[in-house]
Order: structure tokens, then sequence, then C-alpha cells
């Protein structure tokens, strides 16, 4: 314990009163919640977590588990050694609550006799479960930290055996930070080493955060045991490898993680991609699309032949704008084929091919294959090449309706795109009926967003129209501390979209060979509004914000 804490706890020992201030001013000055703990029921703390020996040595006592957390109460927040042991004992993030020396000396010692009492000074081993109810309730503090579902550490059959007993700890972490990323509705996980240090990412609601920070030493053997739960070769450290998690859950669900790991300079970089089945049974109707955008789009799935476009960068929800819109088409009377790369999500009744180019099944190949598959619905992953781009456009031109992604920023530049690829203008015109660009960005969290005063000028200069300026227009800020519904200001994301039919006068142009500037024009003439003019209309609505839109749209 440091000498700042020894200097507090001698007077604190002396005088209740004093103990109490100090221990107030300790939690006022760390912003860490303050508890008394002899009010504090010591049977609801979890039990199996730590063993006895060690709280004593430590001077700490666990008093629940929640939101991925372990919640210890200490005397001396400020004793980062023993923090850091919790933390890696558990293979959770550690949060301090404050509370006076003399009540914890006495939990510990009680604590103690009871585990003597039992035979030992230490307590069964625990496993991580996803359906086990939270243990005890942390301290009401009024931080998001203190609430919400998780899993919880409980005793029973200990977790799998590792190489030696070093690693245990290293099984417990990687199955509690997957756990915790699933709840967290995370789409990756990043487990990254560097030359001083190495940490775990989560990327939640396209925005990565730091979640936590193992010990360096660690690294190889985190690297280790997800290569095992992957199926890949822990040996080879040289080349990239990829390969797939199934995690099932305490109810009985399962979840697939894709896996992929990447050699660096201090070590290997892994970084697992979530896939969430639900995204395959999205509903049209909560995509984001505005009313006359979603009659677009679903006009253009009703037509018997034509192709659709989604474009936009990766990670910008384009897979699941197609799902979304192959549910739609789903039905015994039709046949449905698809060509991906790799298959994330199956889904019943749609037949899903994944893609290998090391054997010559590519995306063309698979997509001449289906034609001669008797299809009424094709979707092919991507378009990358000339020759697929080419075998795309003669499905959509003989009775099949086909869906695609390109990466382009734009619905205007996906039609050049196309045309720099080869595909000749005038089977452009014939074949694409209707292109969706798309963005996703955080939506504002409802119960704590704010209004941001903006000045009419600079609302003029973000483009917001200024008959809305005239209206009034108000537009709201993320709150950055965030409240206990979110996490900075931000809750789930919202869909941006620049919904484009391609119209006989739009055809017209694509056939005189107008460029992006052009055709972009021509889409807003005909009523089409950009992306930008689609985010602005969210922002003006209260839905997210205008930092979010011109960090998506920029």
């Amino acid at each position: 314990m440091n000498s700042q804490s020894e200097s507090l706890m001698s007077p604190m020992q002396q005088n209740p009163t004093s103990a109490r201030d100090a221990a107030m001013a300790l939690a006022t000055g760390l912003r860490a919640p303050l508890l008394d703990l002899t009010a504090f029921d010591l049977a609801q703390a979890p039990r199996g977590l730590l063993d006895s020996a060690f709280l004593q040595d430590r001077r700490v006592l666990p008093l629940a588990v929640r939101a991925g957390q372990v919640f210890i109460a200490t005397a001396d927040p400020a004793d980062s050694a023993a923090i850091e042991a919790v933390r890696l004992r558990t293979g959770r993030a550690t949060r301090c609550v404050v509370v006076e020396p003399q009540p914890l000396a006495a939990a510990l010692a009680a604590l103690a006799r009871s585990a003597d009492a039992q035979g030992g000074g230490t307590v069964a081993p625990f496993t991580v479960s996803a359906s086990a109810p939270d243990t005890a309730s942390p301290p009401a503090d009024g931080s998001k930290n203190a609430a919400g579902p998780t899993g919880s550490l409980r005793q029973g059959t200990p977790a799998p055996a590792a190489d030696s007993a070093d690693e245990t700890p290293v099984v417990r972490f990687v199955q509690a930070t997957l756990h915790d990323a699933i709840r967290a509705g995370a789409s990756d996980i990043h487990f990254e080493t560097y030359r001083g240090s190495s940490r775990v990412r989560f990327r939640v609601d396209g925005v990565l955060r730091e979640e936590s920070r193992p010990p360096l030493e660690l690294g190889p053997r985190l690297a280790s045991r997800l290569k095992v739960m992957a199926e890949l070769d822990i040996a080879e450290r040289r080349i990239p490898q990829d390969g797939r998690i199934r995690l099932t859950l305490g109810d009985g669900r399962s979840t697939d993680m894709r896996v992929n790991t990447m050699p660096t300079m201090w070590g290997e970089k892994i970084v697992l991609r979530i896939l969430d089945a639900s995204a395959t049974q999205v509903s049209i109707h909560k995509l984001g699309f505005d009313p006359s955008q979603q009659r677009i789009f679903l006009d253009a799935l009703a037509l018997p032949q034509g192709m659709i476009l989604v474009t936009g960068p990766t990670g910008s929800g384009k897979s699941v704008t197609l799902y979304a819109g192959l549910n739609v088409l789903n039905t015994e009377e039709r046949n449905i084929a698809t060509a991906e790369d790799p298959v994330e999500i199956n889904v019943e009744g749609i037949n899903q091919v994944q893609v290998n180019p090391k054997v010559g099944l590519d995306f063309a190949t698979a997509l001449r294959a289906f034609l001669r598959q008797d299809p009424d619905v094709v979707m092919v992953g991507e378009i990358r090449d000339l020759e697929t781009a080419e075998t795309a456009v003669q499905a959509a031109q003989t009775g099949h309706l086909l869906l695609a992604t390109l990466h382009t920023n734009s619905a205007a530049e996906t039609l050049t795109r196309l045309r720099n690829m080869g595909v000749p203008a005038f089977n452009l015109a014939t074949s694409v009926s209707l292109i969706v660009a798309q963005r996703l960005a955080r939506a504002l969290c409802e119960a704590c967003r704010k209004p941001q005063p903006v000045p009419a000028g600079t609302l003029a200069d973000e483009g917001i129209d200024a008959a809305d300026i005239a209206r009034g227009a108000r537009v709201f800020a993320a709150n950055a501390e965030g409240c206990g519904n979110c996490r900075k200001g931000y809750r789930g994301r919202t869909g941006i979209y620049e919904v484009v039919r391609v119209t006989p006068a739009m055809s017209k142009l694509i056939l005189n060979g107008g460029d992006s500037i052009e055709l972009a024009a021509e889409a807003r003439r005909e009523g089409f509004p950009s992306l930008r003019s689609a985010g602005l209309a969210k922002v003006l609505a209260g839905i997210t914000s205008l930092a979010e839109i011109n960090r998506v749209t920029a």
C-alpha cells in the first residue's frame, strides 16, 4: 500500500468521523463511489471469485459482478498493484468502491473465518456463464458502469484445463471478453500487441473503443487460446490465418465469429468479426429509409428483372440491406441463389455459395453456374471485375432480378465505376434499375441528447435548407458524458441512404456518356436526395448529430 494511503489510514483508524471524512475525500478526489460497508449484506458478495488468502493480502473485497466488470471494495483506491492483480486473476475489468478500512478489515476477517470453517483458505473455482444471474448489485453511484445485464462468475465446474496453471486466467479472460463483446453489441474485437503494452478494443456502433489492457506477457497466450478456439495452427506466427469460432451462450444460443490473425512487429494482432444472425432477419421497414425511399426500393424488388446495386464503404451496412431485400423475396415461389465471400450467416430457403478462388470458384464462375440453375433472384456479394460485371448484366437482362454490392461513394459514381470497368453504356442503361448508396451513423440517445445552439449562417454552410432555418430548425448534440442508457451520448445506429431509380432521362444521360457530376445533378432534378441531404434530414429530426453526419458523409 502506498505511503499516501498509509498516512491517511492511521488517523482514520483512531477516529471514526475522520475515517468517514477521509474515505469521502478519497472517493471524491478519484471520482469513485463511496459505500458504507456496514450496511452491505456480505451474503450477496460473489463467492468463488478470489481466494481468501489473496483478498487478505491485497486488502480488497469483491462486491458484485456487473456488465463484465468486478466491483471491489477497497480503502486504498490508489493501490494500482492490487487493482491490477484483481483484474488479472478474474480476467475482467475492475471498478473500485471506496470503503472505510475498519469495516473492510472486519469483513475480510469474517470471510477468512468462513473459509477456514470450510476446510481451507480457498474457495471453489468458477466458470464464466452467460445466463447465470448477476452476483449482487454494485453500489448505486449513478454511473453507467453500475447497471446493465451481463453474465456472471459462479461457483461450479472449473474452467477447461489449459497448458499450465498460469494460463487458466487466460482462458477465463478470453471467454469473458467474447461474452462482453456480444453483450455490448460489438461488431468486431481487436486483440493488439505493441512494444510495451497490449490492449483489447471493441467496435461498437462503428467506432473502436478500448475495453481492457491485459498484461503484455499474456499476449502470446491470448493468441494461442484464440487460435485453438478457431482451429488454427498455433505454431504458425509468420503468415495470416483465417478461422471461425462458434461460441455457445448460456441460454443455448450460439454466435459465430470470423477470426483473422496478422503477424506484426511485436506479436500477432487478432481480429474477430461477430456475425450477427439477426441481421439476416431485419425488416426492410427498420432499415431507416424514409417512406418515399422505402417505396422506391420495394418497387424495384417487385420487378421481374433488373439490377439493384447497393454501394458504400466497408462496414456501411450493405449486407444487411441486401438481406432485408432478400427477406422480402424469400418465398417458396422463388429460387434464390447467392454468391458470397464468405457466407457469414446461413438463411433458410436461400441457396448460398461461398466463393473460393483458389479452386476456381470466383464470383463470375458462380454467377454463370446460377444461370443454369433456373434462378429467379441472384445475389452477388461484390462486383469486383469486368467478368463478374458482364455476367451480372447478362443475368439482369435475361429475366432475372440481380442484387449486388460495389465499393463506391455515391449512386452516380457507381454507374461511372461500372463503365470504367468496361461495361458498355448501353448495357448499363438497360440493366440497372436502382442504386442505393448508404452509410451508418450513430443515433443520439434520446434520454440524454441536448440541444445544440448553431448560428443560422453555420446551418446554411452545412447545407441545411433556408426554409428549414427560417422555421427555426433545431439540432441536437450528443451528451459526451452519456447516461445509464448509452455510452457517450449515442445508442445504436441509423441508416443514411441515397436511393436513385434509373429513369428514362438518366438512361439517356448514361448512353450519352454523362459523368458522375452530370448524373448526380440529374438525380437531384428528379427529386432523389443526396446522401448528405438524407443525413441532414435525420439531424433535423433529432435522430443523429451534425458531427456524426459530417463524419460519415465527408
